[in-house]
């Protein structure tokens, strides 16, 4: 989409401060630059997270990462390592990771508005003492992303509240929702490729395949 397409734009740190306000001493002072007892209980508890990258030309991907409660591995007050379990193959995080070890994470509990932001530098590792550790149902990750914690800080629940997103009430009905296989094979348009060879692809990876 081009930008000439919007005639209101900001432009400065100065203008965008005028708008939104400064923040409060509190917001100001709540970074800190380690894990601390708080972020690791945290992170011991959440089974989700949502790792932000870029290449080397700024080009931004955020993806997913989640399993049991505890599947990010704390292992001192600088260092966190996530498991890298079987996926699609593109390897978009990895790939950016490679060309610019910059990364943002952001951990959520389920139930929990507020969640932990943690910013760093990450790295690519296949310590086999480390992903031994790292092993579910006796398979263990070929590779793992080490991340060293630079900024870490709570994040408030108002993005939670507005959306209500783990009140279930809310939640729309599942004859409604998108349809993953659906939307992979009109978007994919592989000549012979059905629906259904779509759905029974999914069905054996989320099967068989998740580690």
């Amino acid at each position: 989409m081009s930008l000439n397409l919007f005639e209101k734009r900001i432009k400065t740190n100065a203008e965008l401060e005028n708008l939104m306000g400064e923040p409060s001493q509190l917001v100001n002072r709540k970074v800190i630059n380690y894990l601390d007892q708080h972020c690791k209980d945290f992170i011991a508890k959440s089974p989700f997270l949502v790792i932000s990258t870029a290449n080397e030309d700024g080009l931004c991907d955020a993806s997913p990462r989640g399993d049991q409660p505890g599947f990010v591995k704390v292992l001192n007050d600088k260092y966190l390592i996530i498991p890298e379990r079987p996926g699609n193959k593109r390897m978009d995080s990895l790939r950016n990771i490679l060309a610019n070890p910059r990364v943002g994470l952001l951990f959520m509990i389920p139930g929990l508005g507020e969640t932990l932001r943690v910013n760093g530098s990450a790295q690519i590792i296949q310590d086999d003492d480390l992903l031994k550790q790292l092993a579910v149902q006796g398979k263990t990750p070929l590779a793992a992303i080490a991340v060293e914690a630079e900024e870490c800080y709570i994040h408030c629940a108002k993005a939670f509240k507005r959306s209500g997103l783990w009140k279930k009430d809310t939640w729309p009905a599942p004859d409604t929702l998108p349809k993953a296989a659906k939307i992979l094979v009109e978007h994919a348009k592989l000549p012979d490729v059905t629906l259904e060879e779509i759905e029974a692809r999914l069905e054996e990876s989320y099967q068989k395949k998740l580690y």
